[in-house]
């Protein structure tokens, strides 16, 4: 679905096209907090950073909310999967996170636990499905994206300010480099 503001919006579907960005939104199972301590969401940070190295994505813009995250970044290569990338990035933090919460919080792997269809039993970190993920197709989406991915801990009284959350890309974006996560390129990307 072509939105409004120049994006692609679709689930479960990838449009893997050439030059375009991505702004990808991973939300945790049943909407738990569990992106809300500092060693969980440095997992994330190491994760993104492992994937574009890998796959050769410059990363444009992330924030990091309590139950969910977006991801805003840019394939180099001209083919790509976008839901091998997105695995890239959830599985390694689902991992170390199910692994933590076994020997450390036991009591957490029952709420994150689900029977599947056939009577599989499965522990969740992520929601199921691939999450959002939106094609990004012009400049002005992008800025549009990022601004809008920057100002969540703000709507959520987190912060006054977008920089002053430190799991965002937002300080990065406004000059400083004492920040979790550089970002690719330079201040100022044209695609």
């Amino acid at each position: 679905m072509i939105m409004d503001d120049g994006t692609i919006r679709h689930c479960r579907k990838d449009l893997n096209y050439p030059g375009h960005a991505h702004g990808l939104t991973f939300t945790c199972y049943h909407g738990y907090k569990l992106l809300s301590k500092d060693r969980t969401r440095q997992w994330l940070i190491d994760a993104l950073d492992r994937v574009r190295r890998i796959y050769d994505l410059l990363l444009l813009s992330y924030v990091i909310m309590p139950e969910h995250a977006h991801v805003v970044l840019l394939p180099e290569r001209e083919a790509y999967r976008m839901g091998e990338i997105r695995q890239s990035i959830k599985q390694p933090v689902a991992r170390r996170a199910t692994r933590f919460l076994r020997r450390q919080s036991p009591q957490w792997i029952e709420k994150l636990t689900a029977r599947q269809p056939g009577g599989k039993v499965r522990c969740h970190f992520w929601q199921d499905g691939g999450g959002y993920d939106r094609n990004i197709v012009s400049p002005k989406a992008l800025w549009s994206t990022i601004q809008y991915i920057h100002a969540n801990p703000v709507r959520r009284g987190l912060a006054r300010h977008p920089s002053e959350w430190e799991w965002s890309s937002a300080r990065w974006w406004d000059g400083d480099d004492d920040v979790k996560l550089r970002m690719d390129g330079e201040r100022s990307i044209s695609f």
